[in-house]
């Protein structure tokens, strides 16, 4: 069982969650190949997240093959809070979100 974060991603979570939901369950192999084509901002950040933990798994002379993605989990990070001038002098709040990512690669036999 292999386990890695991303920490501080600056894509709101519900973007990011949007991408998680098509992978979650599937093998490794083709999570990889799918995040390619996914045409949304958060799935770069993901493939190189998931880049990392096979490379773990290789160094800690995992199959490869075998693996597949048990859990993916995107929680909400800290909010950058700015400004924006609005009508009368009043200035309006926007909360810019970012997201943390923890993605768990499993074998099918430990489940």
């Amino acid at each position: 069982m292999i386990k890695v974060k991303l920490m501080r991603l600056n894509i709101t979570p519900r973007k990011t969650r949007m991408v998680t939901k098509l992978i979650k369950g599937k093998k490794a192999i083709n999570v990889k190949n799918n995040l390619l084509f996914i045409d949304k901002k958060a799935s770069r950040p993901i493939l190189k997240l998931l880049n990392s933990a096979l490379d773990i798994a290789e160094k800690s002379k995992l199959n490869v093959e075998d693996l597949f993605l048990s859990n993916i989990i995107v929680s909400e990070g800290p909010k950058r809070k700015t400004m924006r001038a609005g009508s009368r002098g009043h200035a309006k709040p926007i909360m810019k979100r970012s997201s943390h990512i923890e993605l768990t690669l499993d074998t099918k036999n430990n489940k």
